[in-house]
């Protein structure tokens, strides 16, 4: 129990660390805001409307929050200013519940998937071949087998990269080189995971193809010869965002999610920006779980997103 405790305690940490840039924004902002103020009046919800839509949690997600900070301001009838990170905290916490954020725990699979197949999609430089290196340390730290599929096959780059971290985490790769058929590299790490009983398959694919139709049927061809194999799969399509891009994150996901099938959501370098209100927007926007964040460039630093803690570690 101990030794959990110093894990989590850990964890708590580094994200505290990864937010604090989001958190020094919002904080010294909002302590400006209500500077002489002793009720949380008009005033103060103007001047937080502000804050947090140009923190980049998004103009209709903070209307919402700014209209249920109102009903609690209407019902009791005083309120203090130094209660509103209390209650900033709980109302968006409360938001992210209802759209049905997963609280994991660690980096669990279904016991009935096998091989666990996750498909990764996001547009170049957003950390995509990171994240999917960091994620197959999770999982094999956790237990789990892992193959990677190098079917981002447009960048030599992309495939050479993927090698690299493959090589590091000390998991095999499965790759064609440059100019190969993505969905027969798709096809063929996934026979091999099943023929040697691996746990969890993550696919990389291309970051931009040469416009959306393209990236719609590319992905689509994908699925399709995956399906072939096993009819479920993927079972997850991970997109990737960055989190320093702010309101070109919401447009990334846009696209992505009319491309393909997006299911789960990973944010990247929330350590690097003041941004870190994306992760709020995009979650109650999209109404696709933030499945992982990342929140430095170490290893470890790629987290599963915890609502509690995220909030926790902002409004504190």
């Amino acid at each position: 129990m101990g030794l959990f405790n110093i894990f989590s305690r850990d964890k708590k940490e580094r994200l505290d660390q990864g937010l604090q840039k989001t958190k020094s924004n919002i904080f010294s902002r909002i302590s400006k805001a209500i500077a002489g103020k002793s009720t949380v009046d008009e005033e103060v919800l103007d001047n937080l409307e502000e804050i947090l839509v140009t923190s980049d949690v998004g103009v209709e997600t903070t209307l919402r929050i700014i209209e249920r900070i109102q009903k609690r301001v209407s019902k009791d009838k005083y309120l203090g200013t130094n209660e509103l990170n209390v209650i900033l905290k709980e109302e968006i916490a409360t938001l992210l519940q209802e759209n049905n954020v997963q609280d994991l725990t660690d980096f669990s699979i279904p016991e009935n998937k096998k091989p666990y197949v996750i498909m990764v999609v996001g547009v170049n430089g957003v950390g995509k071949t990171t994240t999917i290196g960091k994620l197959a340390y999770q999982f094999k730290k956790s237990g789990k087998s892992v193959l990677l599929g190098a079917a981002d096959t447009f960048r030599a780059a992309a495939v050479d990269q993927l090698t690299i971290w493959a090589e590091r985490v000390g998991v095999p790769v499965i790759s064609q080189g440059m100019g190969a058929d993505p969905a027969s590299v798709a096809y063929d790490t996934v026979k091999s995971a099943m023929t040697k009983d691996t746990d969890v398959v993550i696919i990389d694919t291309a970051g931009r193809l040469h416009n959306k139709i393209n990236l719609m049927n590319e992905l689509s061809k994908i699925r399709k010869v995956v399906q072939k194999l096993i009819p479920d799969a993927p079972h997850e399509v991970l997109l990737i965002l960055d989190a320093s891009t702010g309101q070109n994150a919401f447009e990334q996901a846009k696209q992505f999610t009319t491309a393909t099938d997006v299911n789960a959501i990973a944010l990247t370098k929330l350590d690097g920006t003041a941004k870190g209100g994306v992760v709020i927007g995009i979650s109650d926007q999209f109404k696709i779980p933030v499945k992982y964040i990342g929140v430095g460039e170490s290893i470890e630093d790629l987290q599963v997103f915890n609502r509690f803690e995220f909030v926790d570690s902002l409004f504190n």
